[in-house]
């Protein structure tokens, strides 16, 4: 490419971000723009572009998360959470049937939830206790995002979602929590809290399905040597859930997927420090340690660190898996914001250049920035 014509853009976006962080590589691997590019900056959500390509790695694009069921003598059903993000109302409508079919239709003496594959104290870096849904406890065993999504009037308090059965627990939590009209608290108080909306859920499903529970929802080991009457693999591949999480952006996920990681590699239970082994032995392999600092998989922690160019080679190793990203406009992007940082990270189609890899990186609040650079990148180049 002629230099007038890196200089042209170069120039331009220079005069639209001075400060802002901008790399752009051509599919050789070629520098087109490279300005302030040597700074180390807070990815926020683009993170999730690197917990999705260890993911794709560890795992496999058709990995599939279990959850186990037990049956004793006494009709007593042991639940044994494998951490899947994606036990949401309409996925405990198809393990309702299939559950029912494997245990019976008579009365259930009680519930026992074994969440042990997490650690109860498990905790992650930015994660706040507060009632915010991105704020949302991690859990071997929890249901729809470990959030209750409902609409309160008064003292009357009824489910936001036609297919999500409303349950005590959920009716206690939103009086004492929610605010009046429609909303989304986080069970973020303590691990038993959400472990108990999932028991009372999941029993609502089982009625559902022609089942019934008689006796009272505890929290508990499974006993040795009983094996599984049902177990429910998910109904979504990885590759479909990571699809969803690069394009919503849902910080519990993304942080479920990452301890699995770790537990996958290493065996249970998850922790942290297992995940961040595994994902820093896979930086090393590539010549990335120095230049993708992880504390957490999702980004809400403002203690992870990327430089561009790190996180440019890294967008080269995902490139197979590019389409698990949103498109738009020629580019195929994930965004990243937190008070005052800004990010845009991904593919593009240029004018000039074909397909390039690009990182944008802002301290300052202008998420419409980042398009208008990305633009600029397009059009220039």
């Amino acid at each position: 490419m002629p230099a007038r014509v890196l200089a042209g853009a170069r120039e331009k976006l220079a005069a639209l971000a001075p400060s802002g962080l901008v790399l752009v590589m051509d599919e050789k691997g070629n520098e087109l723009v490279a300005q302030n590019a040597d700074k180390p900056f807070v990815p926020a959500s683009v993170a999730k572009i690197v917990t999705a390509w260890l993911a794709m790695e560890v795992l496999g694009a058709d990995y599939r998360f279990k959850t186990h069921f037990y049956l004793d003598d006494d009709r007593l059903l042991y639940i044994r959470g494998g951490g899947d993000p994606f036990l949401i109302s309409e996925e405990l409508a198809q393990l309702a049937p299939a559950l029912v079919t494997a245990i019976g239709k008579q009365p259930l003496s009680g519930i026992v939830l074994d969440a042990s594959y997490y650690p109860s104290d498990i905790r992650i870096p930015g994660i706040e206790g507060t009632g915010e849904a991105y704020n949302a406890l991690n859990s071997a065993l929890a249901v729809n995002f470990n959030t209750i999504h409902a609409v309160r009037k008064g003292k009357t308090v009824r489910s936001a979602e036609e297919q999500t059965p409303i349950t005590p627990l959920a009716v206690s939590q939103f009086l004492t929590r929610g605010t009046q009209g429609r909303g989304r608290i986080s069970l973020t108080q303590s691990p038993t809290v959400g472990l108990e909306y999932a028991g009372e859920l999941i029993a609502a499903f089982i009625e559902r399905a022609g089942g019934s529970v008689k006796g009272k929802i505890s929290t508990g080991a499974v006993p040795k040597g009983l094996e599984p009457v049902y177990v429910h693999r998910q109904s979504r591949p990885l590759s479909e859930i990571l699809a969803g999480l690069l394009l919503g952006s849902n910080n519990y996920i993304a942080n479920q997927v990452f301890l699995e990681i770790g537990g996958h590699r290493l065996g249970g239970p998850v922790s942290l420090e297992k995940s961040l082994q595994v994902a820093n032995e896979m930086l090393v392999r590539h010549g990335l340690t120095g230049s993708i600092h992880l504390e957490e998989g999702s980004g809400i922690s403002r203690g992870n660190r990327f430089t561009t160019r790190g996180l440019a080679q890294l967008l080269h190793l995902f490139e197979p898996h590019a389409t698990l990203l949103q498109s738009g406009d020629d580019a195929r992007f994930k965004t990243g914001s937190f008070s005052g940082v800004r990010t845009l990270a991904g593919y593009a189609d240029t004018s000039k250049h074909g397909r390039v890899r690009f990182v944008i990186a802002l301290t300052n609040n202008d998420g419409a920035m980042r398009f208008r650079l990305l633009k600029a990148i397009q059009s220039e180049l």
